[in-house]
């Protein structure tokens, strides 16, 4: 197989609806074509990737692009995000790879949850595995955790801090990150916690009646439209509140900037992939 040679991975789960995903391809397609760039990884983030989907759930397709090298070398560079419009059904933007790489250092969970995604569109097998081994050895476990935390503690000020009823599958929004929290406790050595829920669940050894109110709730949301609302259970505002008070304790210490090797190696894979892809086309959609 020549360096340059593509293998696409794409896996679509029967449960997402044909015409839709027909009219993402399209959207991708387009976007291809109108900026000129390539896109070696188009996936689905949001609730379907993570494993909690509602059956009126719109799609959240992500994708990473390179542009040609004569952009990157320009006076004028161009924009680091490509959105499509969005409307009640699509959801569709996309990372400037350079954008990816610097928000990876920076301990943006986002990045290797694209990567590790179980839903793809289109997906360049080697451009994939390649990210996935830079970000294993680069990921900061401090600023990942810390970008965990945060989001989660947003999470968790916007739908039910008052104590009051809440939507029940707002719920999902601070326990994926309490529950990512966890993981990187019970995982000391690592720094990239699984992107699926229900497997995130599995490998963080919940307390069991956390864990079935989690199996349960994924149940019901995934036949109903809408979940309704009531207060906060004990054991799940005990489990959020206490991965959020342990994980202030060990993220919220100063982080180091990014090492001259880190940086040096997200650059060297930059550089790699430009050549690579310059001037090929990758209209797999």
């Amino acid at each position: 197989m020549s360096p340059n040679a593509v293998q696409m991975l794409r896996a679509i789960p029967n449960s997402m609806h044909a015409n839709v995903v027909s009219r993402i391809d399209n959207v991708l397609s387009a976007i291809g074509k109108t900026h000129g760039v390539a896109i070696p990884l188009a996936i689905e983030s949001g609730s379907r990737a993570w494993g909690f989907p509602s059956p009126d759930s719109d799609y959240d397709c992500r994708f990473i692009y390179v542009r040609p090298m004569r952009d990157y070398l320009s006076l004028w560079p161009k924009r680091d995000v490509i959105e499509a419009a969005p409307d009640k059904v699509l959801d569709v933007n996309g990372w400037d790879l350079a954008k990816a790489l610097r928000l990876l250092l920076k301990g943006n969970a986002v990045v290797i949850e694209w990567l590790t995604s179980p839903i793809s569109y289109a997906t360049d097998v080697a451009f994939r595995d390649q990210f996935l081994e830079l970000a294993h050895g680069v990921a900061d476990r401090v600023l990942i955790g810390r970008h965990y935390l945060h989001l989660g503690e947003r999470q968790r000020r916007t739908y039910f801090k008052d104590g009051k009823k809440v939507p029940l599958k707002k719920i999902f929004y601070a326990l994926r990150p309490a529950a990512a929290l966890r993981w990187l406790h019970c995982h000391p050595s690592e720094a990239m916690a699984p992107m699926h829920f229900p497997t995130l669940m599995a490998e963080c050894a919940p307390p069991s009646d956390v864990s079935e109110f989690v199996q349960e709730l994924i149940i019901r949301k995934a036949q109903t439209r809408e979940l309704g609302a009531e207060p906060l259970s004990e054991p799940i505002r005990q489990f959020i509140d206490g991965e959020f008070e342990k994980a202030r304790e060990l993220f919220e210490k100063a982080a180091m900037p990014p090492d001259p090797e880190s940086r040096g190696r997200c650059d060297d894979f930059f550089t790699q992939t430009v050549r690579r892809f310059d001037g090929l086309r990758l209209d797999h959609f």
